[in-house]
């Protein structure tokens, strides 16, 4: 049968005349448009992925540095404390070795032989080295007794309370270290003067 109509298509309805597949430009266009849009999405989820892994990997360097760091630090004030008491035993040692020269200088004083002359002057800068060492004596009478660093030899108390009666040999400390013990007699209290007064009175 012949169409009637020749501007007409012989089926409305068939595909290749329907509106669907009519792209205006404009649509075209749009369709360009969200594509693009969706590319630089795509690339910007990957560009926050590979920034996310550097600022992983930066992160646990950071604590690798910090960690390292502490290490570090705590080897160094190891280092330095040991340091420090292998010089105060050095320090500590030698003063051992020269407390016999004390002791003889000390019993020259008691005898008179460093009022005046070289020995004195000897006597005098010698001291003073071995305080500029923190090298200090103790150790004297009436001195409450501690058994920690005082050594009797004697005790002549008769009561509770001890105090040093006599020093046989001073002792010596290096800093906060004790090098050698002081060697005392032990005694009682010497009573203030009003007492001893008052009993001599009435005896």
């Amino acid at each position: 049968m012949t169409n009637p109509n020749p501007e007409m298509p012989e089926d409305p309805g068939a595909p290749e005349h329907t509106d669907e597949e009519a792209v205006t430009p404009q649509e075209a266009e749009a369709a360009a448009s969200i594509d693009e849009e969706l590319n630089d999405i795509e690339a910007a989820v990957a560009e926050d992925e590979g920034e996310s892994d550097v600022e992983k990997e930066l992160a646990e360097r950071t604590e690798d540095l910090q960690r390292v760091s502490a290490e570090y630090a705590n080897y160094r004030r190891r280092t330095e404390r040991e340091r420090g008491q292998i010089a105060e035993h050095a320090k500590a040692k030698f003063a051992g070795e020269l407390l016999q020269l004390l002791d003889d200088l000390d019993l020259a004083e008691q005898h008179g032989d460093l009022n005046e002359g070289p020995l004195k002057a000897f006597a005098d800068k010698f001291r003073s080295v071995l305080a500029g060492q923190k090298v200090e004596a103790f150790g004297a009478e009436g001195d409450a007794f501690n058994p920690e660093i005082h050594e009797a030899v004697q005790d002549l108390s008769s009561g509770g309370e001890q105090v040093i009666g006599s020093v046989l040999r001073k002792g010596y400390n290096v800093g906060d270290k004790l090098i050698r013990n002081a060697m005392v007699i032990i005694a009682d209290p010497a009573e203030p003067a009003e007492e001893a007064d008052t009993a001599g009175e009435d005896a």
